[in-house]
């Protein structure tokens, strides 16, 4: 019969023997480990891989050369490419062998300058001056480009003739690069400059 109220749980048995369960569990603990280390006397420790050594990056004289033998051709090209900008801003119209010229000159200073960013120089002198090439070559591209843009516009007006008119050549970047290219084959020829004992 019920009375509403929930019967009281029994109480919980108590274990009859406490210590056995733990004397059981170290064992069993005893027993894994004991498997483990004869497992681990049957297997041989991995070998660690050789470490090779760290790849010894060119030398100084070797990245001057290699940079010098890109501003070299860069030098080269910068002849027929202030001729064809100077080309552009000739009076009168400007022929298709000049477009052509352009574009020409726009691919190889292209090429020159993707050359000279792969360069991986290290010393910190070489990296300056590989970045201030780079920036006198984009300069290059940048003003042959606005050279055919000036020359072969869809619609010409007097302003935009008159920028034309005024084109002559890459100007002073140029010559810059020049100053840069001689100063570094300088330093090649009188064995690296100061940094001659590296």
């Amino acid at each position: 019969m019920r009375t509403g109220t929930a019967p009281d749980r029994p109480a919980p048995r108590a274990a009859p023997w406490p210590g056995v369960r733990r004397w059981l569990a170290a064992g069993r603990l005893l027993a894994v480990v004991r498997q483990f280390s004869a497992v681990g006397a049957h297997v041989r420790p991995l070998l660690r891989p050789h470490r090779r050594p760290a790849p010894v990056g060119p030398s100084r004289p070797d990245e001057l050369r290699a940079l010098v033998a890109v501003l070299d051709e860069a030098v080269a090209a910068q002849r027929p490419a202030d001729e064809a900008v100077a080309a552009c801003g000739e009076p009168g119209p400007v022929s298709r062998g000049t477009a052509r010229d352009c574009g020409l000159q726009s691919i190889t200073v292209h090429r020159l300058r993707t050359r000279l960013q792969d360069l991986r120089t290290t010393d910190p002198d070489l990296v300056a001056a590989q970045a201030r090439a780079a920036r006198l070559l984009a300069y290059d591209l940048w003003m042959l480009r606005a050279s055919m843009n000036l020359a072969f516009t869809v619609r010409p007006v007097d302003r935009t003739e008159a920028a034309r008119l005024r084109l002559n050549g890459l100007g002073r970047p140029a010559d810059d690069l020049r100053r840069l290219r001689d100063t570094l084959r300088a330093e090649l020829r009188d064995g690296w400059g100061p940094l001659q004992d590296r």
